[in-house]
Formats: C-alpha cells, sequence, structure tokens
C-alpha cells in the first residue's frame, strides 16, 4: 500500500498523532468491534474469535493500520503477520457459514470504528486539524483496511468454490447409491402390496406380516429423502432457522419417530428436566431425528426393556457455555474398531452383522450441520450401550437461570 502522486502533501504531525492514539486504544477498540459483530450474528462473542490468537491479531491488525497511516510509503507486505491472521479468519468465517456479503460488512463495520475514533481524536487536538491532512489520513485508514479485507476475502472465496465442487461431488455419489436404493425400496413396496392384496382377509399373520414391510420400506424412503434435503442445504446460511425451545424440538423429533420406536418394542423417552433454552430448531430437530432413527434401528430386539433416551443440559467449557443434547440407548453399541469411522459419509458399522436399511449418511451429515452453526458432535460407548451428543454454544443471555429468564 502506497501514497497516490494525487495525495496532497503532508507534514505528517496529524498521522502521526492520530496513529499514536489508534495505537494506545487499539485494544478497546478490538472490543468495540467484536462487540459490532455479535449482536449481527447468531454466534456468543466467545465464538467469534474463538482461540486467543485469533482474538490477539484485531489488535495487532489496528497497530499495522497505525503503522500505515504514520508511514504510507510503507507497504504491508505479503509476508507480514497480519495479513496471515486475515487468511486465518477467512476460512473461519466459512467453517461458521457466513457468507460473502457478511464478512464484508465486518470490515464496513471496523472502518467505521476506526474512521469515528480518528475524528474524534482529531477533534482534540490542541491545534485543529488540516481539512486536507485529515482527507489524506482518512483515505489511507480506509486503503489499509481494504487490503487486509481483501486478503481475507479472497481465502474466504476460495474455500467457498471448494465447498461448492466438494458438495457438487458428494450429491452426485449420492444420488448414484441413493437412487439403488429407493428403487429397491418402491420395489419392495410394491411387491408386498401386490401380496397382501391377494392374501385372504381371514389370513392376518400373512396381512400384518406384508403390511410391515411396506411400513418398514416407507420409513426407510422417508428417512432417505430427509436426509437428502439435509444434505442439500448444509452449505446454506444455518444461522437465520427458526429458533425454538429445546424441549418443542425435542417434542418434534420424538413425534416423528414414535411410531417406529412402538414397531420396534422400543420405550422412546425424554427427560423431564430439559432446560428452557432457545436452539436452532432445524439443526437440533435433524440431529435427534438421526439419533433416534440410528438407536430404534439397532435396538436389541431381545432385551425386555428396551429404551433411547433424550436428555439435555448446560455444560461449562473453555470457550464459555455449551448446551449439550444426549441420546442414550441400551442398544449394541459399535464395534470398538469401527468407531473412529462413525461419522464419516456412507459409514455403516454393522453392515455385515445386522439387516438394516440405511445410506450411512445420516451421522455424517448430523456432525456438519452441528459443526456449520458452531457446534460439536460425538459418540461414547460403555458396556451398557450407547450415548450420542450434540453441543451447540450458547450466548450470555441463554445461559441464565430459568428464574432469571422468567
Amino acid at each position: 500500500m502506497k501514497s497516490q502522486p494525487d495525495d496532497p502533501p503532508q507534514n505528517g504531525s496529524l498521522a502521526k498523532a492520530l496513529a499514536t492514539q489508534l495505537r494506545e486504544s487499539r485494544a478497546a477498540l478490538a472490543e468495540r468491534w467484536l462487540e459490532r459483530i455479535s449482536a449481527r450474528v447468531s454466534l456468543p462473542a466467545n465464538r467469534v474469535f474463538p482461540t486467543k490468537d485469533l482474538l490477539d491479531h484485531v489488535p495487532l491488525l489496528i497497530a499495522e493500520i497505525a503503522d500505515y497511516l504514520e508511514n504510507p510509503a510503507e507497504d504491508v507486505g505479503g509476508d507480514a503477520p497480519v495479513l496471515a491472521e486475515a487468511v486465518e479468519l477467512g476460512e473461519l468465517r466459512h467453517q461458521q457459514g457466513f457468507d460473502a456479503y457478511e464478512l464484508l460488512k465486518e470490515y464496513e463495520v471496523l472502518g467505521g470504528i476506526l474512521f469515528h475514533f480518528l475524528s474524534e481524536e482529531a477533534d482534540k487536538l490542541p491545534q485543529h486539524a488540516d481539512p486536507a491532512e485529515m482527507l489524506v489520513t482518512s483515505k489511507h485508514l480506509f486503503r489499509a483496511i481494504s487490503i487486509i479485507q481483501q486478503t481475507t476475502m479472497s481465502h474466504f472465496l476460495r474455500l467457498a468454490d471448494e465447498r461448492v465442487a466438494e458438495r457438487e461431488d458428494r450429491l452426485r455419489a449420492f444420488n448414484r447409491m441413493i437412487s439403488h436404493e429407493i428403487r429397491n425400496d418402491i420395489g419392495a413396496i410394491l411387491g408386498a402390496a401386490d401380496l397382501l392384496s391377494r392374501v385372504p382377509d381371514e389370513d392376518g399373520d400373512k396381512r400384518r406380516h406384508f403390511a410391515g414391510i411396506i411400513q418398514r420400506k416407507a420409513r426407510s424412503m422417508t428417512a432417505t429423502v430427509n436426509n437428502l434435503a439435509a444434505l442439500s442445504h448444509l452449505g446454506g446460511k444455518a444461522h437465520e432457522h427458526r429458533h425454538v425451545q429445546l424441549p418443542e424440538a425435542v417434542a418434534e423429533s420424538v413425534r416423528q419417530l414414535r411410531d417406529a420406536a412402538a414397531a420396534a418394542k422400543v420405550d422412546l423417552r425424554v427427560a423431564s428436566d430439559l432446560p428452557e433454552i432457545e436452539v436452532n430448531a432445524p439443526v437440533v430437530e435433524l440431529a435427534l431425528a438421526n439419533y433416534l432413527s440410528n438407536a430404534i434401528k439397532y435396538a436389541r430386539r431381545e432385551h425386555g426393556d428396551t429404551y433411547v433416551e433424550v436428555s439435555g443440559a448446560e455444560a461449562e467449557t473453555e470457550t464459555g457455555r455449551e448446551l449439550v443434547v444426549r441420546v442414550s440407548d441400551n442398544g449394541p453399541g459399535v464395534p470398538q474398531d469401527k468407531r473412529d469411522r462413525l461419522f464419516d459419509r456412507f459409514f455403516r458399522a454393522h453392515d455385515k452383522k445386522t439387516p438394516v436399511e440405511g445410506s450411512g449418511l445420516g451421522l455424517s451429515i448430523v456432525r456438519e450441520t452441528v459443526e456449520s452453526v458452531g457446534g460439536r458432535a460425538w459418540a461414547e460407548f460403555s458396556d451398557r450401550g450407547a450415548a450420542f451428543f450434540i453441543a451447540l454454544p450458547m450466548r450470555d443471555s441463554e445461559a441464565r437461570a430459568p428464574a432469571e429468564r422468567g
């Protein structure tokens, strides 16, 4: 970034004074920027810059801008630390599901904060600031921000292009696999329906058998279509989804799977003490539907008391408070050597041992969807069964006690 030939000459006194004030106030200005960004998106402040390195890079960025205001003849080179941090910020925003407009808006907000600060500081100077010098200083301010912004955006857009290509490849592979699976399900339904129409009314056992095939295959197709729809929207703006209270999201997920649980003789339980916390409805309902469906499909039919239970609680972590939702069961679990790949796309841990329909996409969709809003998804196992979790970041206002929330 160099001074342009048409810039009016400067004596440097104003730029030097303002650069000094900018350096001295960089921590407060960074905090102001963080607050403004957090107010614009559905992420808590500790997730906007979730690591110390990223948080520390904001004052560094402001100090680099101050250096440029004082000496605009010096470039911000490609090896400058602030540009490396700008690249890291672009990658973070891509992972969090931001779009290009929101990222551009972050730097627009920063420019507004810094310009307002410099204007106020110029008014405090003993001598009235020369308008021409102030204009050039402002021009250099926005040029410095623009260079850093371009670095962030270039990396962000490259990752976005890669995501689009990856999603297209993923959807093509999914469509090839799923079209075969859906054709099989349709064939099974049509065949069972044809046989059912030929069974005499008095042969109740056979009629129930063929009706059961139709129901199972129809549920399998429904799950397949739901996962396909979810997969096609993974790149969308998940942080703009509708929000509901956690008990409401759990109730909806349980309602969708209650008939399947009854048919499999699985007791579907919901903890009575679910916290009254607002959640992203599509994310939570998608995760729970997949977790519950898996638990029901792989339940130990020989057990007299086979159950699946949904519970939830708030938890404190190093980066802030989280809402942790758990789906536990007393099923067969997952073989030790298969657990690391459990959330991989198209992976099925029980392919050879358990005749259960499925595409192997459900858990991968859960993880990608939850991570798109800054959360986590994982599983734990014991001799008594398995437990599948999602953890979602909470705002400070969401972490208040129920009595305080009124």
